[in-house]
């Protein structure tokens, strides 16, 4: 018994290498203090939490006492995907947008004015109207914690506060949005 639960461990591990698997680990940003300007509440506690509990660098609530300031903002969208033979919409399409713009204290550019672009199809039904909304507002939060993981790993990408001429970090457009499905 003991040395079948041993192999299937072994098992188990060897294939989780094999898929290219890697825990997180820790990081290591090139600023020690970082402060957070414009985020909602929400997105402000998940990105000290994150940067917090992944690495060395603590966030300061002052822009003065910081070695980096992160500008973030963030945008909501919601297009009709879908209509059924009536007209009526049947699917949407939720759009999540989070800009963000990172900043040595003196003013030096770490990370360009950058955007990331998220989207979830969402069915509709006028009977479940009050469950579909709920079900956007888990989308939505869906989006804005996966975008927040997304930015600390660009966060990441800065490896000096004092970059060279070309070797900052750039910025990165979202792609071009996919064409609407033909009815």
């Amino acid at each position: 018994m003991i040395r079948r639960s041993f192999l299937a461990l072994v098992c188990s591990t060897t294939l989780l290498a094999a898929c290219g698997f890697q825990l997180r680990g820790q990081q290591d940003y090139a600023f020690k203090r970082l402060a957070i300007v414009g985020a909602a509440p929400a997105v402000a506690a998940r990105l000290t939490r994150m940067i917090e509990g992944g690495s060395d660098t603590v966030v300061v609530k002052s822009p003065e006492n910081a070695d980096a300031v992160l500008t973030v903002s963030e945008g909501r969208g919601q297009s009709v995907l879908t209509l059924n033979l009536a007209g009526a919409a049947e699917e949407y399409a939720l759009t999540y947008s989070l800009n963000y713009s990172l900043a040595g204290v003196d003013g030096t550019l770490l990370i360009a004015p950058s955007s990331i672009v998220l989207n979830r199809a969402m069915t509709y039904s006028v009977t479940y109207a009050l469950a579909k909304g709920q079900e956007s507002e888990l989308l939505y939060a869906d989006m804005q914690n996966d975008a927040v993981d997304q930015l600390t790993r660009r966060l990441s990408t800065v490896h000096s506060l004092h970059p060279a001429p070309g070797q900052q970090t750039p910025g990165v457009a979202p792609r071009a949005p996919l064409p609407p499905p033909p009815l």
